[in-house]
């Protein structure tokens, strides 16, 4: 996902999550929250974070990985991707 429009949708993927974010503090800054909204809302965003990951994880292995001519330089790229996500998912 390395074009112009790939980058843009991209952004705005983190945006969404920017809002999102946003409205869960709202929510739960108000006294009188609902639990359920909250969770749901947590809900959201954590399906929006991995959805924006799963984006970029599939351009940067089809980008640097699958059309990367260097085998040296495939292999730094896919450590760094497998570190990244051994990571994310702790």
């Amino acid at each position: 996902m390395h074009t112009s429009r790939d980058q843009q949708k991209l952004l705005a993927r983190v945006r969404r999550i920017q809002g999102q974010a946003a409205a869960l503090e709202k929510q739960m800054a108000d006294k009188a929250h609902d639990h359920n909204a909250i969770l749901q809302q947590i809900a959201a965003i954590r399906g929006a974070v991995n959805g924006l990951m799963a984006a970029v994880i599939e351009g940067h292995l089809s980008e640097h990985l699958v059309n990367e001519p260097d085998h040296s330089r495939r292999e730094a790229d896919l450590e760094a991707v497998l570190q990244v996500i051994k990571s994310y998912l702790r």
